[in-house]
């Protein structure tokens, strides 16, 4: 009985994996033809419209600007966040159910009114910020908040760590000191896959980088968005490149996680 059901189970989620793959499939097959018009199969496979994308220098620029923002707003998180974790949780622990409930903030407020307020806010300001990258990098970094927090609390929850300051105090070591040399290396893992799986998700969005710059300053997901009307196989290999990078982004992060959770 228990072989039928767990044979059934696997079945479901498998047919479910497949259902979910067939788009996929598809537009990467339609990104490999040559031609595909009103034949089962294409007329045939070539890499050209690939060659045409990694030779773009429009596509370069963009991803170059794309990658920009999102590593210096995770760099910005990681230098503001990483203190401040520790702070809660080896002087004041108690607030760390507050935190968890401020973090979630930037998601309790759609993008869109998000947008148009930050519009209204500095649109009169003597500091050019609309339409320029720095608005994005202060956007993207709330957006990473969440990330960022949960998954270096957790690692953070899993090291013992006031058993390890106390240690190295002990030993003759300051704070800051223990710090870096002791309680930063725990943290590694929990580090990484929360740098991943925040920085697959900024790369991916598009409602701020829309409103708040535009063509002016062309992300990836501006560039995807424009370049909509041109030739669909072009297309489909600029959205499986996409994916295929957003992918090892993810895998790197789960298998980041499947190290702090052992």
């Amino acid at each position: 009985m228990y072989t039928v059901n767990h044979r059934y189970h696997k079945g479901v989620v498998y047919s479910l994996m497949g259902l979910m793959l067939i788009p996929i499939a598809a537009t990467l097959i339609y990104s490999l033809s040559s031609r595909w018009g009103a034949t089962i199969l294409p007329d045939g496979f070539t890499l050209r419209w690939y060659a045409e994308l990694l030779t773009d220098p429009r596509f370069l620029h963009a991803f170059g600007r794309s990658l920009f923002i999102c590593i210096t707003a995770l760099a910005l998180s990681v230098a503001l966040i990483l203190p401040a974790i520790f702070v809660v949780f080896y002087y004041f622990p108690k607030l760390d159910k507050l935190m968890n409930i401020l973090i979630l903030l930037p998601f309790a407020v759609p993008p869109v009114v998000s947008s148009v307020g930050l519009l209204k806010l500095y649109a009169d300001s003597d500091i050019a910020l609309i339409g320029t990258p720095w608005i994005l990098i202060g956007t993207y970094f709330t957006i990473a908040l969440p990330f960022m927090y949960r998954a270096i609390g957790n690692s953070f929850a899993a090291i013992q760590l006031r058993d390890l300051m106390d240690a190295a105090h002990l030993l003759g070591a300051s704070t800051s000191k223990a710090f870096l040399l002791i309680v930063l290396p725990n943290l590694k893992k929990g580090l990484m896959a929360s740098l991943f799986l925040s920085f697959s998700f900024l790369l991916g969005e598009f409602v701020f980088a829309n409103i708040l710059v535009g063509t002016r300053y062309e992300t990836l997901q501006i560039y995807l968005y424009n370049m909509r009307q041109t030739s669909g196989h072009f297309t489909s290999a600029l959205v499986m490149a996409y994916f295929l990078f957003i992918f090892i982004l993810t895998w790197l992060a789960s298998r980041f996680s499947q190290g702090v959770k052992s």
